[in-house]
């Protein structure tokens, strides 16, 4: 095989994974574990590959003393499985293979670094063979990162164990292996790009740089070891020591030969990213309470040190090192060159300001659109390259006319200044594109991002109750923080301008409704917006228009001194009033028309033929011990009784969520996706993990992906636990977790049944906040739907054994749940056996499953003869609210 040749080849595994990661980016929403796989399929998969390409291809240069091929060949092959085996075996949840891959990783790292180890002690005398030490001591470094990695996926370890192996794993692995590579490889890699030459003065500080930076890494992961983070960030600060000696020796070569081509660009960026992302690193770790607390923070950077630093860099070294290698003759390889400088300004400018407008704090819309620049700039690269390897293939024939100099040839300054000037003007086309971009953007969402004025009108003025303006302006900063207003109280001088800052300092969406109707509009976190609300001649009501945040108490009062306090005459709102001055229910379409659905309701009606009830079936646990599930967070219009609909919060579309079904043991890997307008979450009573994270709200677009594994047996509740969790609950956002106990025997029959309160508002619409803050439910239900299984009934057989599995979902009653005709010989409540085959006498026997909010356990009992046997909960009243269904028996 030729040079050429090996390296197309070998190099084609790096785009291999690169491919695959923008596969995985583009689809992410629909993936398993999505955050995981962009992050690993990048770094894992690509640039570890390509560390093991171009460190050997580098130590072969810089030692005079080519490694035999054939070991390259076989540590490629042992690291591709071995990173397969771990994608496979994380996302299947088979702990043997993700280890037996973790294990092949971490050999082919150490076999690169004894290979490059033997490869020295065999070589000449050369001026920098000392440097490829780096090669060496990253490998090393990346064996106890990767069993860093392998411990937190393979053996579930507890939330703060998990943090510090998190922490070790990050800073071995990228901080230790992709650092000090780097580090080692830019020490010849830059002054090449830039056909500068390397003085002593670069050589020294190499040498300290490499010290510092293999130095600080094992202090920074000797941190996790001990438990103690200041440990770790005294190891960052020498590694940002190290850096700071890279960044000057590089900036002084560029002052000599400044960076023209797209692989300096790329790779200067890549190296601020990488200083950025290693400091912003350390002041995680030092600020955060706990190790467990900096662990979400740690992911948010996830962006920034796998596009801007690991990919960028992989990218400007691939931009100038393919055309070297692929050969052809110099008129080849200045065509390849060429083809791959394409644009080098654009593609350098977008990626890295659309990268920049993502990880700093925007507006969602903001974020998406600069995410899909940075993914379509990658993508352009792909294209490039493949059309550089059809270059390289056919030769120089037809291949686009190159303008950069021959290397080593001197450069041509008419030339040399016609590509500074067409680089200007693309750099200033690029910027202007990027803003223009970023401006649409912000078009489309102009509250959000704080840039709207929302003025009101006059609240009052002289025509409220006669009082006279008095030409004064009251202005008031008012902070949306905590579900509270501050202040929550604001004094204005009777005739005076009232003007309101209203600023949401908060983590999730809030606005400010007066009565009158002035409203800031919906702000999201970090927005700013002027309401002014005009002359105030009297009292003012405040409140959070937002579902639910009312009810929490966020509320505000403008109270008129120096005068007689008078009432508005504007309309004064309600809670079912709100709605309309935020422009809807709460943040969702109006679909009522005002009308009460309890006006609507009719116990006794049945529904329509073509109804079609809530499948009450337990479904089966399916094969493998790891489920992988999606929850898409959804809103729509949903019968909850015959003529009677609701606005529902759904997970996957139905209300109560679909039901999840394992064993203990088993893991479930969730992926929430929030299709809705509000901020949502979910929290899992069937896995044991610290809410910090998974249980986090996300707003609108936004994902999380939340596992656990089920180490306890029985009916488990699952719900959105954003405040309030009450409306979120009585909105529909709630489900189950079945989890067999062990040994549970087979029954003819096992049906699974939801007990919820509906607090019905306005024909349509969303749930009443009064009532629920009341307690006074309009309906209770089995699985969303009154009285449903009463006109639709389970379908049973004489002497067939029926299991009955019952969860309470609240959110504030209880239940009692009682088969009319019906005796339980077992019941199962809360984790145990209460009653089970007659009890200890045979012959014991139970009436009702008795249930509190959350709690919920199974029934099980034959029928005796043919009939018709209703079910109910024994809180009769709120049987007659809807909860009853029935059991049709056959002979």
């Amino acid at each position: 095989m030729t040079r050429a040749g090996h390296h197309l080849r070998a190099n084609a595994l790096v785009l291999a994974w690169l491919v695959a990661a923008a596969v995985a980016a583009v689809a992410h929403r629909w993936l398993p574990e999505a955050g995981w796989l962009l992050v690993h399929l990048p770094l894992l998969g690509a640039v570890t590959t390509a560390i093991l390409v171009w460190s050997q291809h580098f130590a072969d240069t810089l030692l005079r003393h080519p490694a035999p091929r054939g070991a390259l060949v076989a540590r490629l092959a042992t690291h591709t499985v071995g990173a397969l085996a771990v994608v496979v075996g994380h996302l299947a949840s088979l702990a043997p293979v993700l280890v037996a891959g973790g294990a092949a990783v971490a050999a082919a790292g150490v076999a690169q670094a004894v290979g490059i180890s033997r490869q020295r002690r065999g070589a000449l005398p050369s001026r920098f063979g000392h440097l490829v030490r780096a090669y060496v001591e990253a490998g090393l470094l990346l064996v106890p990162g990767v069993a860093c990695g392998v411990a937190m996926a393979a053996f579930a370890p507890g939330p703060e164990p998990y943090a510090r192996w998190y922490v070790a794993h990050v800073v071995l692995t990228l901080v230790g292996w992709v650092g000090v590579t780097v580090a080692g490889t830019l020490v010849v890699l830059w002054p090449t790009i830039l056909h500068a030459r390397i003085d002593d003065v670069a050589e020294r500080s190499a040498s300290r740089a490499l010290l510092l930076l293999v130095t600080g890494t094992l202090i920074a992961a000797a941190g996790p070891a001990t438990g103690v983070r200041a440990v770790t960030v005294v190891g960052l600060l020498v590694v940002l020591a190290g850096i700071a000696l890279v960044v000057r020796v590089l900036v002084r070569q560029a002052r000599t030969a400044p960076p023209v081509t797209f692989a300096a660009a790329s790779v200067g960026a890549a190296v601020v990213w990488w200083a950025a992302t290693v400091a912003a690193l350390g002041v995680v770790v030092a600020v955060a309470p706990t190790w467990r607390a900096a662990v979400p923070h740690l992911s948010a950077l996830a962006p920034a040190t796998v596009a801007g630093f690991a990919a960028q860099v992989l990218v400007g070294a691939l931009s100038y090192l393919l055309p070297v290698v692929l050969g052809g003759g110099p008129a080849v390889s200045r065509a390849v060159a060429a083809e791959l400088d394409r644009s080098a300004v654009v593609r350098v400018v977008l990626l890295n300001g659309g990268l920049a407008f993502f990880v700093l704090p925007s507006p969602s819309l903001v974020r998406v659109t600069a995410s899909v620049l940075a993914l379509a700039v990658g993508a352009w690269f792909l294209v490039l390259v493949a059309r550089a390897v059809r270059i390289a293939r056919r030769g120089a024939d037809g291949a686009p006319a190159a303008v950069v100099p021959a290397r080593g040839s001197g450069p041509d300054p008419v030339a040399a200044g016609l590509v500074r000037a067409r680089r200007r003007g693309a750099g200033s086309l690029a910027v202007g594109a990027l803003l223009v971009t970023v401006a649409v953007a912000l078009a489309g969402d102009p509250v959000a991002a704080g840039l709207t004025q929302v003025t009101a009108g006059s609240a009052g003025g002289a025509g409220a109750g006669g009082v006279v303006a008095t030409g004064g302006t009251t202005t008031v900063t008012v902070e949306a923080h905590d579900m509270r207003f501050v202040p929550d109280t604001i004094d204005v001088p009777a005739g005076d301008r009232l003007v309101l800052e209203v600023v949401n300092v908060d983590d999730t969406v809030h606005d400010l409704v007066l009565d009158g109707g002035a409203t800031s509009g919906r702000l999201a976190p970090g927005a700013r917006v002027t309401l002014d609300v005009g002359v105030v001649g009297g009292d003012l009501a405040g409140w959070c228009s937002v579902a639910g945040h009312r009810l929490m108490g966020m509320t505000l009062s403008v109270v008129v001194t120096g005068g007689a306090a008078l009432a508005q005459d504007g309309p004064q709102h309600g809670p079912q009033d709100e709605d309309a001055a935020a422009g809807g229910h709460a943040g969702h379409a109006d679909t009522t028309d005002g009308t009460p659905a309890a006006d609507l309701l009719d116990l006794m009606a049945t529904p329509d033929d073509d109804f079609v009830a809530h499948d009450a079936v337990l479904p089966p646990v399916g094969d493998g011990t790891t489920h992988h599930v999606r929850l898409e967070v959804t809103e729509h219009v949903q019968e909850v009784a015959p003529g009677v609909t609701r606005t529902a919060w759904t997970f996957g579309g139905t209300a109560p969520g679909p039901v999840l079904h394992g064993r203990v043991g088993d893991r479930f890997v969730v992926t929430l996706v929030n299709d809705g307008s509000l901020g949502h979450s979910i929290d899992f009573h069937a896995g044991a993990l610290a809410p910090d994270d998974v249980m986090r709200t996300i707003e609108p677009g936004e994902t999380l992906t939340y596992t656990f594994t089920a180490t306890r047996s029985g009916i488990w509740m699952y719900h959105c636990s954003t405040m309030p969790m009450s409306l979120h609950i009585a909105n529909g956002m709630l489900g189950a977790v079945v989890i067999d106990p062990p040994g549970l025997p087979p029954v003819d029959h096992e049906y699974v049944l939801v007990q919820s309160e509906l607090y019905l508002g306005a024909q349509g619409g969303p749930a009443d906040e009064t009532a629920l803050s009341a307690q006074t439910p309009t309906l209770l239900t089995f699985n969303g739907y009154a009285n449903q299984y009463r006109d639709r009934p389970l379908q049973v057989a004489v002497g067939e054994r029926v299991r009955v599995w019952v969860l309470d979902a609240g959110p504030n009653r209880p239940s009692s749940f009682h088969v009319v005709g019906g005796q339980f010989d077992t019941v199962y409540r809360e984790g145990d056996w209460t009653l089970r085959d007659g009890g200890s006498t045979g012959t014991g026997g139970a009436q009702v499953l008795a249930l509190q909010p959350a709690e919920g356990g199974f029934v099980e009992l034959t029928f005796p003869e043919a009939g018709t046997y209703p079910f109910v909960t024994h809180v009769m009243g709120d049987a007659e609210r809807g909860a009853s269904g029935r059991f049709v028996v056959s002979p």
